[in-house]
């Protein structure tokens, strides 16, 4: 597995090795001993999968507040998505701050949120599956969610109407949404 760090400390872009033949192929998706080598101690609690129909679905910005953050490793199983960290821990000197990287079904990449981290991403293709592990348990009380198009962070998503959900659509913008993260969460 290749880990390579991006811009906000404690993201990282993880692509698996893979071995294939006239078979096929076949790839290591998830080594506590190799994410250990980069730092990455996560005990995983859950896994999620979600479905999206439609190219243009935005999921996000959502994170879990303290004490249930969530660190995610996030993946795509079948279609394309770019996937969205937003560096939410007010003490990092990438506060508020952004990166993206496309996860496909093909390339099989994985991105590794930590915690303190906004997490969204917006379907490039129709018939997204995506799958991704946590380090929490869901918990409804402490569910947080960031406006998609917030000012105070720029995102670059490639496109000016996604497909929202109403919890998507009518989500706060930043200064507003009470969501505190320190670097130690």
């Amino acid at each position: 597995m290749t880990a390579t760090p991006l811009a906000i400390p404690g993201v990282y872009l993880l692509e698996p090795a893979l071995h294939g033949d006239a078979r096929g192929w076949f790839c290591e998706m998830y080594s506590e001993a190799a994410l250990a080598e980069i730092g990455i101690t996560a005990r995983f609690v859950q896994d999620n999968r979600s479905y999206s129909a439609q190219k243009g679905t935005l999921r996000g910005l959502h994170c879990q507040a303290t004490p249930h953050a969530q660190g995610k490793l996030f993946s795509c199983l079948r279609g394309a998505i770019l996937d969205v960290a937003v560096d939410a821990r007010r003490d990092s000197p990438t506060y508020r701050q952004w990166v993206s990287a496309e996860l496909t079904g093909e390339n099989r990449r994985q991105l590794w949120i930590p915690r303190g981290c906004l997490h969204g991403f917006v379907t490039l293709t129709d018939g997204v599956e995506v799958f991704y592990k946590v380090d929490a348990l869901y918990s409804p009380t402490h569910d947080r969610s960031v406006r998609w198009d917030d000012p105070a962070f720029g995102i670059a998503w490639g496109l000016k109407a996604p497909v929202l959900s109403a919890k998507d659509a009518n989500a706060p913008l930043w200064e507003d949404a009470e969501i505190v993260f320190g670097m130690e969460v």
